[in-house]
């Protein structure tokens, strides 16, 4: 009986030790939890701190303060300045039908659509498509994908009723009702209709800064860059080609295009212009309607809406000097030329030791493997583009994005799936992401890249990269998205 009384004595006081070590933990776990959501050190996301919980990532959004872009590049001639400033006053100027607007265009000025956060940026906060179609007169309807506080976008169609090829920009606004241009009865086109078969997509404008610099990237650094970290992209599954213009090839949908000299296209979602100077001739002629000495012959042809002569814009041969009697285009293409590249923050958001963590992520995540952190310049007549170094974060490669990203248009040597590597200089300061605009969040945007491939398309060659960025821990995460949102 006493050995049972003994037994029975020390289960109990087991049983007390084991509950009491058991609160003893419970509290060294909520002492633990209160130090991490307490100290912001462990919520910056440092590798040897941070915990599984820690705060989810998030975009911290649009970086606010200056600006940091919209000047002219440093190092120009008083020249030079006067070209600069002539050409962003063009640029600015908001044209009407007797200018040559129209018959079909999506906005009147070349500002309207790059101005987020400075001109020569891109879609702002409010989308002026909105107010336009009412403009001076308007009656334009407001088409479904045109929305007040989304991007600005164009209209593209991929095939033809007869199942050909498209791909050519259909103008979101007309001229019909507009001051100058009575007579003229223009529809908009179907685009419900064909949105309803699959056939429509979308672009949204490119920023420009930092173009003069893009521009004088020599092909051979190009290809050199492409040549680099073989075995890196192999592994990861990155190819990447250049946009080549060869002879015989257009834009498809378009006659816009002249390809014959074999070199490096750069400008544009695919890369399909080579220089400013086309890139600014075919916008004009696309975007708001208006013929050029590139582009001479109008898009809209219907005989009752032609209120300006053939082609609208031209050198003016009367005036002796110059930037002023230069054609639009040319003022178009100094402006973008002379434009400096965005400045990024050192320390917003989230400090400068996060940012510079996020940097290093950047790197050994595989993202810089086609975000090319720098590029050079090669010997430019323009002494403040020669040589110098260009932090733009692409390697002006296409890549196969997969089905998720593809919209099935072809231009130049690019196929439906591929895209150019966007440059990242200045994504701290932008509001709408990927080709579409179809995302204001920036991590939403890095999943984008993710894509399997189906019986159409292959796979992103980004998937790789995205896997690594999703193994980051919640801090690191947050480090890199610091670090884009810094640029």
């Amino acid at each position: 009986m006493r050995s049972l009384i003994h037994v029975k004595r020390v289960v109990v006081v087991l049983v007390v030790l084991i509950f009491g070590i058991a609160a003893l933990l419970q509290a060294q776990v909520l002492s633990d939890t209160t130090a991490v959501t307490a100290d912001p050190t462990l919520l910056s996301g440092d590798a040897s701190l941070t915990t599984a919980t820690s705060t989810p990532a998030r975009d911290p959004g649009v970086r606010g303060g200056e600006a940091g872009a919209g000047g002219p590049i440093n190092g120009l001639t008083a020249r030079q300045l006067e070209f600069f400033a002539t050409g962003k006053d063009d640029f600015e100027e908001v044209e009407v039908v007797a200018d040559g607007l129209g018959p079909r265009m999506n906005l009147d000025s070349c500002a309207a659509c790059h101005t987020q956060p400075a001109t020569g940026g891109t879609s702002p906060f409010v989308n002026p498509q909105v107010a336009f179609a009412s403009k001076d007169g308007g009656t334009d309807g407001v088409p479904f994908f045109i929305t007040l506080n989304g991007p600005i976008r164009e209209a593209r169609f991929k095939f033809n009723p007869d199942g050909s090829r498209d791909g050519g920009v259909h103008n979101t606004a007309t001229i019909t009702g507009r001051t100058g241009a009575d007579g003229c009865a223009l529809a908009q086109p179907d685009f419900d209709t064909e949105f309803s078969k699959n056939n429509l997509i979308f672009r949204i404008p490119t920023p420009l800064f930092g173009a003069g610099l893009i521009e004088q990237i020599p092909d051979r650094v190009i290809l050199a860059n492409q040549a680099a970290n073989t075995a890196s992209k192999r592994q990861f599954g990155i190819r990447g080609r250049p946009n080549l213009a060869k002879s015989g090839k257009t834009v498809t949908g378009s006659t816009n295009n002249n390809g014959n000299d074999g070199t490096i296209a750069r400008f544009g979602w695919k890369a399909q212009n080579e220089s400013l100077l086309l890139f600014s001739g075919e916008a004009y002629n696309v975007e708001m309607g208006i013929s050029n000495e590139l582009f001479q012959q109008e898009r809209e042809q219907t005989l009752g809406c032609q209120f300006a002569t053939v082609p609208n814009d031209v050198t003016d041969t009367e005036v002796t000097t110059t930037p002023a009697g230069l054609n639009a285009i040319e003022k178009f293409a100094f402006f973008q030329r002379f434009l400096a590249p965005p400045t990024p923050s050192p320390d917003t958001p989230g400090g400068a030791t996060s940012i510079g963590r996020g940097r290093s992520l950047f790197v050994s995540t595989g993202c810089a493997l086609c975000h090319t952190p720098t590029l050079t310049t090669g010997d430019s007549t323009v002494a403040a583009l020669n040589n110098q170094p260009v932090n733009l974060f692409s390697d002006i490669l296409v890549h196969a994005m997969g089905p998720g990203l593809a919209d099935n248009i072809l231009q130049g040597e690019a196929q439906g799936d591929e895209f150019r590597t966007a440059p990242l200089w200045g994504l701290g300061q932008r509001i709408f992401f990927l080709h579409d605009g179809r995302t204001m969040d920036l991590g939403e945007a890095i999943q984008a890249h993710k894509s399997a491939g189906n019986s159409q398309f292959g796979p992103s060659e980004a998937n790789a990269v995205i896997d690594n960025f999703n193994r980051l821990n919640e801090g690191k995460k947050q480090d890199l998205l610091n670090f884009l949102r810094s640029l």
